[in-house]
């Protein structure tokens, strides 16, 4: 009698030990990117694309007010708790410089534009060959291409600062 209970308790535990052996050799799923996951810099190219289509305004700096070109800069990276200069001068100088070839998402753009306060306009850089900033008074927070002859002429740097 013993016997005919010992042969269902055998074949479970083989059952078992089979399926853990199993279990091992199953491809391990990749976990899920957080948002936390992403870099600083992606971080702040996304927060700045949330404002396209806000209003430009001199001297703006936040989504109740509309933004200039350095105001969308600042109050990008300020959501992350990164402090970088409000003006064009000081966001040209900020971090350190990268070269176009080297842009991340995040980085900082700085053209030279005759008609800029300071002759310089500021953006922040998205990937792809593309930034997004608050170019001036006729238009408002748009993303435009690097590749265009006008931005690929006035580009003088990219700034890291994360």
């Amino acid at each position: 009698m013993r016997n005919n209970y010992l042969l269902p308790c055998r074949f479970a535990l083989f059952l078992c030990l089979a399926l853990a052996l199993l279990a091992g050799c199953a491809p391990k799923k990749a976990a899920p990117k957080s948002p936390a996951a992403k870099s600083l810099g992606s971080r702040v190219a996304n927060t700045a694309t949330t404002q396209i289509g806000r209003p430009y305004r001199s001297g703006g700096a936040s989504p109740q007010r509309g933004f200039d070109c350095s105001g969308l800069v600042y109050w990008a990276y300020g959501q992350h708790n990164v402090q970088v200069p409000r003006a064009t001068t000081g966001q040209a100088k900020a971090g350190k410089s990268i070269s176009r070839s080297g842009l991340m998402p995040g980085d900082i753009v700085v053209f030279k534009e005759p008609s800029g306060p300071n002759q310089l306009h500021t953006g922040i850089y998205t990937g792809n060959n593309n930034f997004v900033h608050s170019p001036n008074s006729r238009s408002s927070v748009r993303i435009d291409s690097l590749n265009t002859s006008h931005w690929r002429k006035a580009f003088v740097s990219g700034r890291r600062v994360s």
